[in-house]
């Protein structure tokens, strides 16, 4: 007898979802190429155009590459001194607000974070009112003025040392970790700061990458600051020099035709050239803490 031949095939419906998932990839894949070109192609335009002449910038016949290369809007960037101390006060200000904004809120969280602390909840009600209202642009100047922080370095670390949101982050990470190792630590004699600084923190690396990177960014983008409390140039930040660039290039409008082109031309490539060169330590930066990013947003919005 002839064996009876066994054939498999798959269903319909696994082949169909096999299509459907080729579709959505190849849509997936489309889409991101799109926005890819969309987010890349300004910014390769920003930085052609800074390396463009004044006559190229004046004419912006191209979006790759101008027809005329100079570097001298760099050359006139880099050859100002009062950029070099918006410079180190841009560092200055993120490296140290970065730390104390760290501390600060790590600090808080681990107390928040412990059931047993008397007015916990008077604390959380009072951080989450701070989420949603200020005191306001006038109340906020005539506190900062009180302070005696007008006209001064601190002025860019003292008042942004608190930040509620961030607590959450670090708070409900900190509930993550098992009380047993607190309680271990006590048995041998260890005070809070020793646990904050000897189990927490060495555990809590990807929700701290996370908040230092929140506001390394917001210190190194932040000129408003500057604008509203400090009139000394000394203290300018790098974002506060490009600020009064742009508003010089606007400024110019209101000369004559010919001068204000050529002023224009120039602030312009100045600008682009500042923007290129104020935009380049976070994109050093962000590479190397992005994988903390990513599992320190996901630890520290899961709670189960």
């Amino acid at each position: 007898m002839k064996k009876a031949s066994l054939s498999f095939s798959k269903p319909k419906s696994s082949i169909v979802q096999d299509k459907d998932s080729k579709v959505f990839n190849i849509v997936n894949v489309f889409l991101l190429l799109v926005f890819t070109v969309i987010i890349i192609v300004p910014v390769w335009n920003i930085v052609a155009s800074s390396f463009a002449s004044a006559d190229a910038l004046a004419k912006g016949n191209f979006i790759f590459w101008p027809s005329e290369i100079s570097t001298d809007n760099y050359q006139r960037v880099l050859s100002d001194p009062s950029m070099w101390k918006a410079l180190v006060i841009s560092l200055g200000k993120t490296a140290l607000g970065v730390a104390a904004h760290t501390a600060f809120c790590a600090i808080m969280a681990y107390a928040l974070s412990k059931k047993n602390l008397r007015g916990r909840g008077l604390y959380s009600t009072m951080g989450i009112i701070t989420m949603f209202f200020s005191g306001g642009m006038i109340p906020t100047y005539l506190l900062i003025k009180s302070l005696g922080l007008l006209n001064t370095f601190w002025v860019y670390i003292i008042p942004a040392l608190f930040s509620y949101y961030d607590v959450i982050i670090l708070m409900n990470f900190f509930r993550d970790v098992p009380d047993s190792l607190e309680e271990s630590a006590k048995i041998d004699g260890a005070s809070d700061w020793d646990v904050l600084l000897k189990i927490f923190v060495p555990l809590s690396k990807p929700a701290l990458a996370t908040i230092a990177l929140f506001h390394g960014v917001w210190q190194w983008n932040d000129f408003m600051t500057a604008k509203l409390y400090v009139t000394e140039r000394g203290l300018y930040p790098l974002q506060m020099k490009l600020y009064e660039i742009i508003t010089q290039s606007q400024a110019a409008s209101q000369q004559g035709l010919n001068a204000a082109i050529e002023i224009s031309t120039t602030s312009k490539g100045i600008q682009l050239a500042t923007i290129v060169l104020t935009t380049v330590p976070i994109l050093v930066i962000y590479p190397m803490v992005q994988r903390y990013f990513v599992s320190g947003m996901m630890l520290g919005a899961v709670k189960e």
